[in-house]
Order: C-alpha cells, then sequence, then structure tokens
C-alpha cells in the first residue's frame, strides 16, 4: 500500500483552491454550501455534480475529478448561481475557469458533455471565421463531429424555406477583427482552442 504524505497532499490541495480562486477571480473560500446556487440551477438534472459540490471539490483540491466530470462542460452560464448566491461567489466563473484548465491539461470531457465541447467548439470555429454565427456551417460541423449526420436535419428544409437559413456564409464588416480576438485570446489561454 502507498504512503500518502498528508502535509504534502495539504499543500497541493491548498494550492489548487487558490489557483482557481486567481483564475476565476472568485473568492471560493467564502462558500459555506448554503446550496442556494443548486437549487436555482436549471441543469442539476444534467450534471454528476451540482453547483455547490463543485465549490466544495474546489475548496477540498479535488482537481483530478473536477477536470473530468461533466458538470464543468454542461454548465450554461446562466448565471442564476450568481443571483442567489449570498456570498457573491460567481459559480459560473469558477466552471469557466476549470473549463480551461480541462483543455489545457488535454482532459476530454466524458459522456454526453463531450457534445457540449463539439457544438462549443463548432459554434466558435464559425464566429471566428466568418465574424458571425452560421447556422448551417454549425450544424454540419456539429453532426460530424458528434457521428450523428442527420441530427435534426428534418427542422433544416423549413428553415430553409422560410428565409431563416442560408446555405452559403456571409462575412460581416470587421472580420478580420473578430479573427484577431480570437488569436489574442488563445494566447492569453496559452494556445488553447
Amino acid at each position: 500500500m502507498e504512503s500518502i504524505n498528508v502535509n504534502e497532499s495539504i499543500v497541493k490541495n491548498a494550492d489548487f483552491t487558490e489557483e482557481i480562486g486567481i483564475e476565476s477571480g472568485q473568492p471560493v473560500q467564502k462558500c459555506y454550501q448554503c446550496g442556494k446556487c443548486t437549487a436555482g440551477c436549471p441543469l442539476t438534472f444534467a450534471m454528476d455534480y451540482k453547483p455547490n459540490q463543485v465549490i466544495r471539490m474546489v475548496q477540498l483540491g479535488m482537481k483530478d475529478e473536477l477536470l473530468k466530470c461533466q458538470t464543468i462542460w454542461i454548465c450554461s452560464n446562466c448565471s442564476t448561481c450568481t443571483t442567489r448566491c449570498p456570498c457573491n461567489v460567481e459559480v459560473a466563473e469558477v466552471m469557466g475557469a476549470l473549463r480551461i484548465m480541462a483543455g489545457k491539461s488535454g482532459t476530454t470531457p466524458p459522456g454526453k458533455a463531450k457534445y457540449v465541447e463539439v457544438m462549443y467548439d463548432a459554434l466558435l470555429g464559425t464566429v471566428e471565421r466568418f465574424g458571425r454565427t452560421y447556422e448551417v456551417g454549425l450544424v454540419m460541423q456539429n453532426n460530424l463531429k458528434s457521428g450523428k449526420l442527420f441530427n435534426n436535419a428534418d427542422m433544416g428544409m423549413p428553415m430553409f424555406q422560410r428565409g431563416k437559413l442560408k446555405l452559403l456564409p456571409t462575412k460581416v464588416q470587421g472580420a478580420a477583427e473578430v479573427a484577431r480576438i480570437f488569436a489574442e485570446v488563445r494566447k492569453m489561454e496559452g494556445g488553447v482552442k
């Protein structure tokens, strides 16, 4: 049986808690687990850890478990948790910091969360390339990457017939500036997509 150096573990956990606090800009140590964030979250039904549990896991330094969980990808950043928090902890900012950390570490989102990452990447890719969302390209990329080629195909034709979808993308004025912003953010995040 491997011996565990308790002091080493405490220091490692404290470093992680401090790092998330700095990266997210949030006072995660102030959370006293009232559960108001979880009570208001509209997506808890799909999460493997509830919002208050994520904050507690950050406090306990449970980095590996957090970076491999679905919750950090499922959070929609609606900020319902933030409006309810008596300690002014913006849980959505903590989730974002954890997503960035997971991306930098090369951790693949588990379960259904991988589809969230696929859609997120497809959305940002179209905005970066065209300066705006290109819906047809977004759906096609998402369906190809998720392996569900004809997902929602039945909705496409009626939307096209009503003029809600354009088959070809249109670039907006300032698209080059949008692409430059994406490049700057990548540099700030250390090359993460």
